[in-house]
C-alpha cells in the first residue's frame, strides 16, 4: 500500500517577480533645459533591469542556495523578499518570522556598548525587549565577547564587530533566515563554530533559510535546493550538482573570455600555453585532469638549444600553494600531454601554470637537474579548473588521507 506523501509547507513565494532601476544619464539644474528634452525625447535616465518574471517556491525546513555572478539580481531579489524593495510587478508571500541579515552590522552605532547593539538590532528586527532577553545570552556564548559586552563598539577590533553582528544574525528566534554573503566571517576557530552551527539549522526541519553565496562549497555542504539567476533571469532550478556546475562554468568561460591571444610581444623570446583536455568542473574526485601543454619560440639561438624542458605546477586557488610539482621534462615537441590524479584532493579551485626552461650556462654541481627558466604562463595562459564532489563534506583544498 503506497502511504500518501505529506505535502511541504511553502514559507516564501515569488510568483512572476520583475524589478527594474531608473539610472541617470545627465543632470538638469533648469526647468527650461528638462521640459526642452522632454520635448526631445530625452529622459535624462535609462532603464536598467534587473529581475525578469522571477518565480520560485522555498519550503519548510529548505536550506535555500541563490547563486549568480555580481549584478545579476541576486542581492535585489533577497531585498525584495526582505520587503526592503518593492517589485515592479509580481508578488512576494511570507508564511513565517522573517530576520534578513544582508550586510553584516547594519544599525551598530560605535558609541553604545556591545550590550546595547544588540537590544537596539533587536528592537530594529522587531523583536520586543524581552524577546531579546531570551535571545541574549545565545548571542553572547556564540560571539565569545563576554568580558566586552559593556565595552563601546569603537573599541572592538573589527573581528570583534564581525562575530558579534555575525551572532546576532544567525541567533535571531526566527522561522525564517536571509543570509547575503556572511558565511565566511572570523577567524578559523569561529568559522569551525559557525559551519558547525549550519549543519545543525540544516536538520531542523522547522528552520528555513535562504541564503546567496558565490561559494559553491557551502552549497553543497548546507544547501538542499539551489537556483541560479543569470543577468536577471532564472537560469536553471533542476539538479542542485548541474547548477553549482554551470555556474563554475559560466565564471571560468567569462575569465577565458577576457583572455588576450595572438602572439607574444616582441621582447619575449618565447610564450607557453595550457590547452584544458578535461571539463572545468570535475565531479568525482577520482578522475584525471588532462591537458596539454605548448610553446612557441621566437628567439633563434633558443631554437638551436636542446634539449628543452617543461615544468607545471598545480595551484590551490583557495589556499594558496604548490600542492605539486612536476619538476622539469625534457621535451623534443613544441607540446606536451599530461595529466594529474586527483584522488589525494578534496574540493577546491585549481590552478595549473607552465614554465619553459633550458640547461643553466652554469652547472650546479649540488643540483644537478637544476634548469633555467625561459618564460612561464602569462595570465590567462593558464589552465583553471575546479575539483567538486558533492560527496565530499570535506574542508576544501586539504588532502585526503593515504
Amino acid at each position: 500500500m503506497n502511504k500518501k506523501i505529506e505535502e511541504k509547507e511553502s514559507v516564501v513565494v515569488v510568483k512572476n517577480v520583475s524589478k527594474s532601476f531608473k539610472l541617470p544619464t545627465e543632470s538638469s539644474t533648469s526647468l527650461r533645459t528638462t521640459l526642452v528634452n522632454r520635448m526631445k525625447g530625452i529622459k535624462g535616465f535609462k532603464k536598467q533591469s534587473v529581475l525578469k518574471d522571477i518565480s520560485f517556491n522555498v519550503e519548510k525546513g529548505d536550506f535555500f542556495g541563490i547563486v549568480g555572478r555580481n549584478g545579476s539580481g541576486k542581492s535585489t531579489l533577497l531585498k525584495i523578499i526582505s520587503q526592503i524593495y518593492v517589485p515592479e510587478t509580481g508578488t512576494v508571500s511570507i508564511n513565517g518570522r522573517l530576520v534578513s541579515f544582508i550586510e553584516l552590522g547594519v544599525g551598530f552605532n560605535p558609541e553604545l556598548t556591545g550590550r546595547e547593539n544588540v537590544y537596539l538590532n533587536g528592537a530594529m528586527l522587531g523583536f520586543s525587549a524581552k524577546e531579546v532577553d531570551d535571545m541574549y545570552g545565545d548571542i553572547v556564548s556564540f560571539s565569545e565577547l563576554h568580558e566586552f559586552m559593556d565595552q563601546k563598539l569603537k573599541n572592538y577590533s573589527s573581528g570583534m564587530q564581525v562575530r558579534l553582528a555575525f551572532a546576532v544574525a544567525i541567533q535571531a528566534k526566527s522561522d525564517i533566515l536571509v543570509l547575503d554573503e556572511i558565511l565566511a566571517v572570523g577567524d578559523e576557530a569561529f568559522q569551525r563554530k559557525s559551519r558547525e552551527f549550519f549543519e545543525e539549522i540544516k536538520r531542523d526541519v522547522n528552520k528555513t533559510v535562504i541564503l546567496v553565496t558565490h561559494d559553491m562549497n557551502a552549497v553543497q555542504r548546507y544547501c538542499n535546493k539551489v537556483i541560479y539567476i543569470k543577468d536577471g533571469i532564472l537560469e536553471k532550478s533542476e539538479n542542485l550538482q548541474d547548477i553549482t556546475n554551470q555556474y563554475s562554468e559560466d565564471n571560468l568561460e567569462n575569465y577565458e573570455s577576457h583572455v588576450v591571444t595572438g602572439k607574444a610581444p616582441a621582447k619575449d623570446k618565447a610564450k607557453i600555453w595550457i590547452e584544458k583536455k578535461s571539463n572545468s568542473v570535475l565531479s568525482n574526485s577520482d578522475k584525471l585532469f588532462e591537458f596539454e601543454v605548448h610553446y612557441e619560440l621566437y628567439d633563434e639561438k633558443l631554437k638551436k638549444e636542446t634539449p628543452l624542458y617543461i615544468a607545471y605546477a598545480l595551484h590551490d586557488e583557495k589556499r594558496g600553494g604548490i600542492v605539486f610539482d612536476s619538476g622539469s621534462i625534457a621535451v623534443d615537441s613544441s607540446e606536451l600531454r599530461a595529466s594529474i590524479p586527483l584522488e589525494n584532493f578534496h574540493n577546491t579551485d585549481f590552478k595549473i601554470i607552465a614554465s619553459l626552461r633550458k640547461d643553466p650556462k652554469i652547472v650546479n654541481e649540488e643540483n644537478p637537474n637544476e634548469t633555467d627558466m625561459i618564460t612561464f604562463t602569462k595570465e590567462g595562459h593558464d589552465a583553471r579548473f575546479i575539483l567538486r564532489d558533492i560527496e565530499d563534506k570535506e574542508d576544501y583544498g586539504l588532502l585526503r588521507e593515504i
